[in-house]
């Protein structure tokens, strides 16, 4: 309780130095009222979704949806509270001298009026978050973008020269709530015509159930050497409120149920071999593996116990700490590693080619795109779906396919 109340009152003190911007730019009495109804439906309708919220209980459209809209105007309000906070850093000490220098004089008005110039530059800053945001909730999630990455070897066999390879990643299909656009997805996958799809974890938030209105859309998905799949941190079932121990591990079971139903090959520390021409790369599927409080059910070791070390590897695994931590010190070379989990955090801004920035960064050392170390590859797919906040603003659903080719490595 005290926590709700602290944060309310930081709220306030936000919105009413924001709406000091709108009284300084208009006089109109219904134009500060709709302000105000606003601001109350959304806070409001925020405390009425997460007070007492557990987040085993499920996560809703309506919690996602109203913690979304709390985000597009509290963001800009956060802008308008510095402007107008930068703003009395001044006023406030010339009203204190006139106060002592002017006395009876100013009749109690030290207060120098707030300048529409600073109001209007606050405003004008604060709508770009706020039309990105209800953007990335009404478009942004579902503005599915196909990168392409080519990716030299040396060691590559001859025969898997040219091979490609769809990943997706972080499905999160309870969050869905456009199937249409969904379907529209899958079509583009199966357009890229790759010789394999795989899937690096995150199919629900949740629980099996989820994944049932969309079986006869995933499973529609097509690549002639098949389709493998891992399992991501919410694939477990870890973070909803189960009545038993076997409900928990039967939606487990489900979910690999509903995963065969699709066409995917789940790999739970297995390891598989894709073969041409007489020749072979091993595809490796670890189970979740990450820091910070997340499951570490991934067993490299046993994953890999049927490849050879000059086999050329391909290892799925899910969270991207992994490679970072276990990956790339194994005394295995695995050329390239598929990951997803951080989703970019669905905010930031890229320019390809050019910069890449999201609060993601500061969780994870790699967290979206193509990096290299120690002459492996890892690619952090930012995800297919979304969770918890209904959108994306900068950071769009992906499809990611990488063309293998054979020659010197890249720089």
């Amino acid at each position: 309780m005290l926590r709700w109340i602290i944060l309310l009152i930081i709220y306030v003190i936000l919105d009413l130095y924001a709406f000091q911007a709108f009284k300084t730019v208009s006089k109109n009495n219904w134009f500060h009222l709709s302000y105000w109804l606003i601001s109350i439906l959304v806070v409001g309708n925020f405390i009425f979704n997460y007070y007492g919220f557990n987040r085993r209980d499920g996560f809703s459209h309506a919690h996602a949806y109203a913690f979304g809209f709390f985000i597009a105007i509290l963001i800009p309000k956060m802008i308008l509270f510095i402007g107008m906070f930068t703003e009395d850093v001044f006023r406030v000490p010339q009203a204190i001298y006139r106060y002592f220098t002017e006395g009876d004089v100013a009749k109690g008005n030290y207060f120098a009026s707030r300048r529409q110039f600073i109001s209007k530059m606050a405003l004008g800053i604060a709508a770009i978050p706020l039309a990105s945001i209800i953007y990335g909730i009404y478009k942004g999630k579902y503005n599915f973008k196909v990168l392409k990455y080519t990716l030299t070897f040396e060691d590559l066999p001859s025969a898997f020269d040219g091979y490609k390879i769809t990943q997706l990643s972080d499905i999160h299909s309870g969050s869905f709530d456009d199937i249409e656009k969904v379907k529209y997805a899958v079509g583009l996958v199966n357009e890229q015509q790759s010789d394999v799809i795989v899937f690096t974890g995150d199919m629900v938030n949740n629980k099996a159930e989820e994944m049932l209105p969309y079986l006869d859309v995933f499973n529609k998905l097509e690549a002639k050497d098949g389709k493998f799949s891992i399992l991501g941190n919410h694939d477990y079932g870890d973070y909803a409120a189960w009545d038993s121990e076997t409900a928990k591990h039967q939606n487990l079971e489900d979910l690999k149920t509903i995963q065969k139903q699709i066409g995917f090959d789940l790999l739970l520390n297995e390891s598989r071999f894709l073969e041409k021409n007489g020749e072979r790369i091993a595809l490796v599927g670890v189970e979740n593996w990450g820091t910070g409080g997340f499951k570490q059910a991934g067993d490299l070791k046993k994953a890999s116990q049927n490849i050879q070390a000059n086999d050329f590897k391909v290892l799925m695994s899910h969270d991207p700490t992994h490679w970072e931590k276990k990956v790339i010190q194994d005394e295995y070379h695995y050329h390239l590693t598929l990951s997803g989990h951080t989703h970019g955090m669905q905010f930031g801004i890229e320019i390809p080619g050019w910069f890449k920035w999201s609060p993601a960064k500061w969780r994870y050392k790699y967290w979206a795109g193509i990096y290299k170390e120690m002459g492996q590859y890892i690619n952090v797919n930012r995800g297919f779906g979304y969770l918890a906040f209904p959108g994306r603003v900068g950071i769009w659903p992906e499809i990611t396919v990488i063309e293998l080719k054979k020659g010197i490595s890249n720089t």
